[in-house]
């Protein structure tokens, strides 16, 4: 009965040949993992503080040492336990508000593209309303009011950034309704709820993993930028944000601290922009099919 929309004939040969999606996958695979092992692979306490190893360089740099590879900071915490850390930080945030965006966007997307008339006209206003929000400036008046917390950022996230989920979903399902293996289920005697779970959702979850990746990624940089100003996962956590904050004041004279977790956090939002495009490129669906 489903006809779901998946990728043409060929697509794992595809994917071997699109050097996009095997830098992305690369990069954010590494990161989920290393995230995930972050107890075991981490060589030191991020928390712990030396005050008598305060802003050790690297270790190709002069003065650097191997017990250390990427230095210490101001506190002498080991930077590389931080930037292991961080990235499990980056990730539970970047996963946890595209989880909570898309369940928000989607259902809102659907509904207002399967049912159409007035029910659409309520979701169009929600989507003008959400989008004539700016997401940067509520996130820093609700973080200054209620201070900052790691859960608040994901619930803040979460509830600013299912626009381009509802949007995706609604035009898709607007296209999808209308094709013949819909009315063969309506004319089957499907509910409208079998309808939806089985024959419209399967056909737009392609859409929508690649609106999860960017999403994912401004969520990152989101959190990153709160994080920076204050506002974001509050310390001694391992963010990558707080840690150029705090690595500000350094910055002349020990480059270094703000380099590490800078070029790190851009590593990663390029990677999960790079799988993004790829995913965009070669889950093109045809929706005649």
């Amino acid at each position: 009965m489903s006809a779901v929309l998946v990728p043409g004939t060929g697509a794992p040969r595809r994917i071997l040949r699109n050097a996009g999606f095997l830098v992305g996958a690369f990069i954010v695979g590494t990161v989920l993992i290393v995230a995930i092992l972050a107890p075991w692979i981490a060589p030191y306490d991020p928390f712990a503080i030396d005050l008598s190893r305060r802003l050790v360089p690297p270790m190709w740099m002069e003065g650097g040492t191997p017990a250390n590879l990427l230095g210490t900071d101001q506190l002498g915490r080991d930077y590389l336990s931080r930037l292991i850390y961080g990235a499990r930080i980056s990730m539970i945030i970047g996963i946890a508000t595209v989880i909570t965006s898309g369940i928000i966007g989607t259902t809102i997307g659907v509904l207002g593209g399967f049912y159409g008339g007035r029910v659409d006209d309520v979701v169009m206003f929600l989507i003008t309303a959400r989008l004539s929000i700016p997401v940067v400036l509520v996130a820093l008046a609700v973080a200054g009011l209620m201070g900052s917390s790691f859960i608040l950022v994901i619930l803040v996230l979460g509830l600013l950034l299912w626009d381009r989920f509802a949007v995706v979903a609604r035009s898709t399902t607007m296209q999808i309704r209308t094709l013949d293996y819909v009315s063969a289920a309506w004319c089957s005697g499907c509910s409208q709820t079998s309808v939806l779970l089985r024959e419209v959702l399967p056909n737009i979850a392609t859409h929508l993993a690649v609106v999860a990746t960017l999403e994912m990624a401004l969520a990152i940089l989101l959190e990153a930028a709160l994080s920076f100003l204050g506002l974001g996962v509050p310390a001694p956590l391992p963010s990558w944000g707080l840690m150029i904050a705090e690595a500000k004041e350094y910055m002349f004279f020990t480059p270094w601290v703000i380099l590490v977790p800078g070029i790190t956090l851009f590593v990663l939002v390029l990677g999960v922009n790079l799988l993004g495009d790829a995913l965009r490129d070669m889950l093109g669906t045809d929706l005649s099919r």
